[in-house]
């Protein structure tokens, strides 16, 4: 049974996936629930047992809210029932997504500052000082790289200021509340952004979009905290509904 490509909670309207929900959460032992095709209360307490029960696909507990996404779909299904997304959905995301994994191993000198031969170009191409951050510095110049190379005008707002950059974007906007209602919606390409407070924030590139869990390429992160590195790096830790802010896809 394949994921639907929306949540599943109370009040939802999908006889099909929810008969085939509370089948599973049956055969699960988190029963026994009537199959009726109706997320009722009985139902939303059945998941949320299966959810105290059991791990995710990658061996991690569930999260215990009652509702059924990408990730507890795959835990009640297998992961096969979950169809990664992996294209981008235009040539201009195709090609910067090639050129941000051109990058991937820059790395700030010294860790920690902000700065260095190979992080500088970001802050230039976003028209900021050296040793500021630089997340979406690194997008912006990504997207002009790419633009140069197809000959078209850069569609991304010229800054280094993350929150501004989400405040000015003229691309198609994918808030976060509605990529936790349909995952499927979130696509390769498309630039994250994460409010961390402060007026401060994080930027990164979709990379692949599978069960509910991201692979993405950022710049001005580390990945591995015995060495201490930052710099560009894919991660595959993020998941849709921690991504606070939403999505922007440019054309």
């Amino acid at each position: 049974m394949n994921y639907p490509g929306h949540i599943l909670q109370q009040q939802a309207i999908d006889i099909v996936s929810i008969k085939a929900i509370q089948h599973q959460l049956n055969n699960k032992g988190c029963g026994p629930i009537k199959v009726t095709g109706e997320f009722d209360i009985e139902t939303s307490n059945s998941v949320f047992l299966f959810q105290t029960r059991f791990n995710d696909i990658n061996g991690n507990p569930l999260d215990a809210d009652g509702v059924v996404g990408p990730i507890t779909w795959s835990a009640l299904f297998g992961a096969k029932n979950i169809k990664p997304i992996i294209t981008a959905p235009n040539s201009l995301l195709t090609t910067v997504l090639d050129i941000a994994r051109s990058q991937i191993g820059l790395v700030e000198f010294p860790a920690g500052s902000n700065d260095g031969p190979g992080i500088n170009k970001y802050h230039e191409a976003a028209g900021i000082a050296y040793g500021q951050r630089w997340s979406m510095a690194f997008v912006y110049w990504c997207f002009e790289q790419a633009c140069l190379h197809l000959e078209i005008a850069n569609p991304v707002f010229k800054t280094g200021d993350v929150i501004k950059g989400w405040l000015k974007a003229k691309g198609k906007i994918l808030t976060a509340h509605d990529a936790k209602v349909n995952t499927s919606l979130v696509l390769p390409g498309q630039v994250f952004i994460i409010t961390t407070g402060g007026g401060h924030g994080h930027a990164g590139i979709v990379e692949r979009n599978e069960n509910g869990r991201l692979t993405s390429i950022e710049g001005n992160i580390c990945t591995n905290s015995n060495d201490g590195a930052i710099g560009v790096f894919r991660r595959t830790g993020r998941f849709i509904d921690a991504i606070n802010t939403g999505f922007i896809q440019f054309e």
